[in-house]
């Protein structure tokens, strides 16, 4: 069982990018899944959550209005689109569901001119 994450990587302030995070052997579809990130020399912060039909987000107030989490059930996949990036969004992205304390191993995203 796994939770896979893509997509992080190197990007300039105002940039975007797109994380996702796959189920393999866990079928994620009727869980409600969460996106948290931890930078160095902080504590992990829950970033955006999602309900397992995604009717339901819910984001941190210091992402609220540039990052937008979806999913995909049939693609058994969550996604986080970042916009707007901003240097302090630099940090170690991992998905996470909650109720089968599931963790990705983590993505990189640095936020760097």
């Amino acid at each position: 069982v796994q939770l896979v994450e893509s997509g992080g990587g190197l990007v300039q302030p105002g940039g975007s990018l797109r994380l996702s995070c796959a189920g393999s052997g866990f079928t994620l579809s009727t869980y409600r899944m969460s996106w948290y990130r931890q930078a160095p020399g902080k504590e992990r912060e829950l970033v955006a959550s999602i309900n397992y039909s995604g009717t339901t987000r819910t984001y941190a107030n210091s992402v609220k209005g540039r990052f937008t989490i979806s999913r995909d059930n049939a693609k058994n996949t969550v996604y986080l689109q970042m916009d707007s990036l901003k240097y302090e969004d630099t940090a170690v992205y991992s998905c996470h569901a909650p109720a089968v304390n599931y963790w990705g191993q983590g993505t990189q995203v640095t936020v760097s001119s």
